[in-house]
């Protein structure tokens, strides 16, 4: 029997086992990380690389490490290059610079010795242990279960997208899904729905591969923030009175007044504006509601049924739902054992991020808690450094 369970081996889960093992609250012997990839942080990386993101909108001290200023330091001592692997005024890393950081930790705590394979299926709580199922048929046994499920199979489809998928799927895909982009198959021109930063990284990668023949469409003018909420948010400034609200629809309601949603920050901007004025991006203000498809191409249509243009291939860059992470698998122990829940449906847990009876959350589980930043990396710093320290 494990000491500790972890379901979910991305960002928030491998920063609370670093956390844990480096704090020596557990050793790689105790410790079990399951996860449906084969490697850590693998979904992260093939989506960061997916739309070529050159730097993290993060700043240096937020990473999966314990000391706030070892990613500053691996970059120094690793990195010829590592004035130019930390950008601007708040010094964001470099994605090489960030995964080969994740990487150098990974080896030194020996990670892949705690790594299980497999997709969670149910879970149960037994006298003192809790076990997983997995869809495999195995089972993994434990006294502390820590769920950092993320939202990232959550991806956002609108409905007329659902439609072109059931009528075309070869016309249509989310830039998150697992199906891969192939270049050498794309029909010309290209429409990539969204306004936020993936959709605007994705854009100026399409244009340099087809340049004048993408069209960014959005519902909403460009919004430009540094960040995704307000850096108040990552201290005591912010989070000392949110915590003092009793009320979790209130709790609520500021986190999605704080989260800057569909935003880039001002540097990708300006490079998409440099492209939009060469003429390799053309961006389009509308809100697509309908298609027709008609000789191999897509016809996309906005509320009036006004023509916005046709296209060979349509690519959504739409983000993901909000919906409660992981509902089918934890649904049915919030039935079993009653755990606390907002209005919302998320959980509500103690300030340590404790659930249940030995049973923790991190991620977007535990931002009714965190708040606005929850699911961030600065989140999963937070959540790590709340359970470990609450630990005997």
């Amino acid at each position: 029997m494990f000491k500790w369970i972890i379901v979910g081996g991305g960002i928030q889960g491998t920063t609370l086992a670093t956390f844990l093992l480096k704090t020596g609250k557990v050793t790689i012997n105790e410790l079990a990380i399951i996860d449906k990839n084969a490697r850590p942080l693998e979904k992260w990386k093939k989506r960061a690389d997916i739309i070529s993101m050159p730097f993290l909108r993060s700043p240096v001290v937020h990473h999966i490490d314990v000391k706030p200023d070892s990613l500053k330091s691996y970059v120094k001592r690793n990195k010829k290059d590592w004035p130019t692997a930390l950008y601007g005024y708040y010094k964001r890393p470099s994605l090489d610079a960030f995964n080969e950081h994740c990487n150098q930790l990974m080896e030194e705590v020996a990670i892949k010795k705690a790594w299980i394979q497999g997709e969670a299926l149910t879970l149960e709580k037994t006298d003192d242990r809790w076990s997983v199922s997995l869809t495999n048929g195995q089972k993994v046994y434990g006294k502390n279960l820590v769920l950092a499920l993320g939202i990232g199979e959550q991806l956002m489809w609108p409905e007329w997208a659902r439609d072109l998928k059931k009528r075309n799927p070869d016309k249509v895909l989310h830039i998150f899904d697992d199906k891969v982009l192939d270049f050498t198959s794309i029909m010309t021109p290209i429409a990539i729905i969204g306004g936020g930063i993936t959709a605007a990284h994705l854009a100026v990668k399409m244009s340099n591969h087809f340049p004048a023949e993408v069209t960014l469409i959005k519902r909403h003018p460009f919004r430009i923030h540094t960040f995704d909420s307000d850096p108040a948010w990552l201290g005591p400034k912010n989070q000392t009175g949110y915590r003092k609200i009793t009320d979790y629809r209130m709790r609520r309601e500021q986190i999605k007044n704080a989260r800057h949603r569909g935003s880039l920050p001002q540097d990708l901007y300006a490079t998409l504006k440099n492209s939009i004025r060469k003429g390799t991006i053309r961006v389009a203000d509308h809100e697509v509601m309908a298609i027709k498809i008609e000789d191999k191409r897509v016809h996309l249509f906005d509320d009036k049924n006004n023509k916005i243009g046709t296209f060979g291939m349509v690519i959504l860059a739409t983000g993901f739902e909000s919906s409660l992470p992981g509902k089918s698998l934890i649904q049915p122990i919030i039935e079993k054992y009653h755990l606390r829940c907002a209005e919302c449906g998320y959980p509500i847990v103690s300030k340590n991020l404790q659930w249940g009876e030995n049973l923790y959350v991190t991620g977007a589980l535990a931002e009714l808690e965190i708040g606005p930043i929850a699911r961030n990396i600065s989140g999963a710093r937070q959540a790590a450094s709340l359970i470990v320290n609450s630990l005997c």
